[in-house]
């Protein structure tokens, strides 16, 4: 998979972008375990995308619910035995 941003905050630490193999969009945020560093991606519509771009305030509410673990049904890659923890 080729996860490429189009957008994003250091200060919200998010980003939004397309994987360039499938076409599907993302939200990402970042996670940390006692092993690593990495991201987790939320697959969105083309039309929540657009959205999430235009309207921070709908994107920052959005990362926030993938943070606390409530978007995991839209999990593009889904997490291992040690999943980490959003940092």
């Amino acid at each position: 998979m080729k996860f490429e941003d189009t957008f994003f905050s250091r200060e919200e630490r998010y980003s939004i972008g397309i994987e360039k193999e499938s076409g599907r969009y993302y939200l990402s945020i970042p996670v940390t375990n006692h092993m690593i560093d990495y991201e987790e991606y939320y697959e969105i519509s083309e039309s929540d995308y657009n959205i999430l771009l235009e309207n921070p305030d709908v994107a920052v509410n959005f990362a926030k619910q993938c943070k606390k673990r409530e978007k995991d049904d839209l999990l593009i890659v889904k997490p291992g035995e040690l999943r980490g923890i959003a940092s």
